[in-house]
């Protein structure tokens, strides 16, 4: 199946997604003539090499030869493409663009959709961007879109409205409809514009494909930061499910991960539980508390925090408020983790969960789970030590079965 993965690494716009299907290979002259069905005049469509960073793209253009009026209703919009020419694809992943638009714009403004109309993306310009992605998608026959995280700026850019937050309303609400991953880079400028985001977020599966590459391009924008203000596209064919290789099941190969550390020696000792309960909350992997001793002979708890890098931050954060100290210490560290899989046995009061590390492809050892032998021991009034054990009896029968790539138990092996 021919599919494109977009990686929206510096946002994306209408003129950068042409752009970058241009560069990846669409036709520029196929591109103008499918255009042309469309009742739309008074607009060049220029497409020149660019380069920033030493790195190759085309930068389009949609450059209006008449003056015109940027307000277009939708439904004006709607009998435009629906009373066109274009190809049965282009028009329906134009209108499904457009719908998009109109809903966020509905939402934002608290209005029918019926009644929306368009400032900016009324305009010619937006018109043939959003008309001329789909069009290209449709001459590339692509079947399937992709896109990785979407990324914009902060600040406030200028609009009809008048000075407008970043991500604009219209945008914010085209995410939240697709509930797609976005992060924002620490730049002042706007870097996803509706149209682009209506593009990606009507279109594409936010998720990286197995596929193999026959082409990238590089659609450029018009300004200018630190890093190569790009939409990258990457064309090429889905790898069928059949030769998708499985992930291995055991986690054993070393995984990055951060240790905050901070020494606490004037806190309530009663306020430690509640900022641990907080710390795993928040994302911790695993906290911990060290007696030690200080300068002068005070003694001080040492608080360790294990998480991932994207839970950093915040997990600063919770140490910073909820507790005394002044300063965090954070170290990269390495760690290697068992592999596990959860497995029932039914014991003579009832079944309990057991967990299996899984180690070297094979089970090395079981742990029935605590509280499901409290719950027997609360219903059946028996010692724990009792349920605990013949669980753990029952479930050493896994201990040497392999684990294939599928996490699927099999033979067995000392």
């Amino acid at each position: 199946m021919p599919v494109a993965f977009f990686d929206p690494f510096s946002g994306a716009s209408g003129d950068m997604t042409l752009g970058a299907l241009i560069d990846a290979g669409l036709d520029l002259n196929a591109l103008r003539s499918e255009l042309s069905n469309l009742d739309l005049h008074g607009y060049e469509l220029t497409a020149e090499p660019w380069a920033q960073h030493g790195i190759t793209g085309i930068r389009v253009q949609v450059i209006a030869t008449r003056e015109e009026h940027h307000h277009r209703h939708w439904r004006d919009i709607r009998s435009m493409i629906e009373n066109s020419s274009l190809r049965d694809g282009t028009r329906r992943r134009a209108l499904h663009i457009f719908q998009g638009l109109a809903e966020a714009e509905a939402r934002v403004h608290g209005m029918p959709v019926e009644d929306v109309h368009f400032h900016e993306v009324g305009a010619v310009d937006s018109i043939v961007d959003i008309v001329g992605a789909a069009a290209g998608l449709e001459l590339l026959g692509i079947e399937q879109v992709y896109s990785g995280t979407l990324r914009d700026g902060t600040g406030f850019v200028r609009a009809a409205h008048g000075l407008l937050p970043v991500p604009a309303p219209a945008t914010a609400e085209l995410i939240a409809m697709a509930e797609a991953p976005l992060k924002q880079r620490d730049v002042e400028s706007e870097l996803l514009t509706p149209t682009g985001a209506a593009i990606l977020t009507r279109l594409a599966k936010f998720e990286r494909p197995e596929m193999t590459t026959t082409a990238v391009g590089y659609g450029y924008g018009s300004k200018e930061f630190d890093w190569p203000n790009a939409l990258r596209v990457w064309i090429g064919e889905l790898v069928p499910e059949s030769q998708i290789s499985p992930e291995p099941a055991p986690a054993e190969a070393g995984e990055i991960e951060v240790l905050l550390e901070t020494n606490i020696d004037d806190m309530n000792p009663e306020f430690f539980e509640p900022l641990t309960d907080l710390l795993f909350q928040h994302g911790a992997f695993d906290v911990y508390l060290t007696p030690i001793t200080m300068k002068r002979g005070r003694p001080a708890t040492k608080v360790s925090v294990i998480c991932d890098l994207p839970h950093r931050t915040v997990l600063e954060s919770v140490l910073m408020e909820h507790s005394t100290t002044l300063g965090v210490r954070m170290t990269p560290i390495e760690r290697v983790k068992a592999g596990r899989r959860i497995e029932t046995v039914t014991t003579r009061w009832g079944e309990v969960r057991v967990k299996l590390k899984i180690w070297g492809g094979r089970v090395t050892d079981v742990a029935p789970e605590y509280v499901d032998c409290l719950a027997i021991v609360q219903e059946h009034d028996v010692p724990i030590r009792l349920v605990s054990g013949e669980a753990a009896r029952i479930a050493e029968a896994f201990i040497g079965r392999q684990v294939d790539q599928a996490g699927e138990l099999t033979g067995w092996r000392p």
